[in-house]
């Protein structure tokens, strides 16, 4: 019996549908050309977290929850009296996401998280760096389905990154509209 291998819904889509409609709109030769999506980061830095360590902690569980990999602290890189921060304190909490999980999460992202945002009319499509890279804040983790409210003791925000392959800004707007990523109807063309 031949096992089946899974594939998340958004790659068999990339493969399926981004792939040729960028090869299209773009007039790229090869499909080695086509932008892909690299890498997903999410990090949050934890207000609080000098003076209690279990902000961290909490922290740390609630992105594992969200991204279903474990989360890592990120530590402070030198001394600042005036906040009483020593080098190496844990400040916050970080994840990087590649292959499936990626996938996984923007697709859970796109179609249950946003959604949920209060007042939402889409996302800003100014944040990208320049470099095709896009970079998303959201500012409260009780978006996502999995964060349990009740158990919520802080509402936080976070900084979700999106590393593609593109050279461009128009590259990765293209690439993460595509992917079915809800950017705000201003773009000028």
């Amino acid at each position: 019996m031949e096992t089946l291998k899974y594939t998340p819904r958004l790659q068999s889509k990339y493969q399926k549908d981004v792939v040729p409609a960028l090869m299209k709109k773009f007039e790229y030769k090869t499909v080695m050309q086509v932008p892909r999506l690299e890498k997903i980061s999410l990090n949050r830095g934890v207000n609080g977290a000098v003076a209690d360590k279990k902000l961290v902690d909490v922290a740390l569980d609630e992105l594992t929850t969200i991204t279903g990999q474990k989360a890592i602290a990120t530590m402070s890189k030198k001394d600042i009296s005036n906040f009483k921060l020593r080098k190496n304190m844990p400040i916050g909490a970080k994840v990087t996401l590649r292959g499936e999980k990626m996938y996984e999460f923007l697709d859970r992202l796109i179609s249950s998280a946003l959604p949920r945002v209060r007042d939402f009319k889409g996302v800003n499509e100014k944040s990208f760096d320049g470099r095709g890279n896009y970079t998303l804040g959201i500012t409260e983790q009780i978006i996502f389905p999995e964060i349990d409210i009740d158990k919520v003791s802080k509402i936080t925000g976070m900084d979700i990154t999106f590393v593609t392959t593109a050279n461009t800004n128009e590259e990765a707007y293209e690439l993460l509209k595509e992917l079915g990523m809800p950017f705000r109807n201003t773009k000028k063309d």
